[in-house]
């Protein structure tokens, strides 16, 4: 994985290592598209020199996702009433789903008759 920054001002390309953050003008390559990466004639590329083997999660990392579950375990069930929901296409809810069933984060909706 590489991240590619650019700056139309300069006529610079620059791929790199993975970016920790995100910034305007900047996209995360797989490794197949970083290595064939072209530009438009008169641009210049910059390959900053990639790790060898990938950073692991570090205690940040493990820390944001902890932070994440515990986030999602004490939230409060979305409300039993038709309001607020979206109704989703038949073929993506489950044929056995009872009406109003939660799957994590999604409803699922019997379509109106």
């Amino acid at each position: 994985m590489a991240t590619l920054t650019y700056v139309y001002a300069d006529s610079t390309a620059v791929l790199g290592p993975l970016a920790t953050y995100a910034e305007p003008h900047c996209y995360d390559l797989c490794e197949q598209h970083a290595g064939s990466l072209t530009v438009p004639r008169g641009w210049e590329v910059l390959r900053l020199a990639m790790p060898a083997t990938p950073a692991g999660p570090g205690p940040d990392d493990l820390a944001a996702l902890a932070d994440a579950v515990r986030e999602a375990a004490t939230r409060p069930n979305a409300p039993e009433s038709g309001q607020g929901q979206r109704a989703v296409h038949p073929t993506l809810a489950a044929p056995a789903a009872a009406e109003g069933a939660r799957r994590g984060h999604l409803r699922v909706l019997r379509e109106p008759s």
